[in-house]
């Protein structure tokens, strides 16, 4: 359920603000998307797994929290995270 330290590493990258960033709200929003992805994916094949699902609503809490601080203090970044990782409908 958790992702690799590549993978990681790669997102950091990718959404880092300047270079060595590793706890902007759009690097932790984006690991926590990619880990409620895995987590989704895995409830597809484990319907009963009661105990990860608490763990998945605590990180689609941390997710929303993070968002909405970043909305508050800066429309056009968030603009841009939900747009680059399209978790808005």
């Amino acid at each position: 359920m958790s992702i690799s330290a590549e993978k990681k590493a790669e997102l950091i990258k990718e959404f880092a603000t300047t270079e060595g960033d590793t706890g902007s709200p759009e690097v932790q929003i984006a690991i926590l998307t990619t880990r409620i992805s895995n987590l989704t994916e895995h409830f597809k094949d484990h319907k009963k797994d009661v105990h990860s699902r608490r763990g998945l609503l605590s990180l689609v809490s941390k997710r929303r929290r993070l968002l909405d601080y970043l909305r508050k203090n800066s429309e056009e970044r968030y603009q841009d995270l939900i747009k680059r990782l399209g978790i808005r409908k």
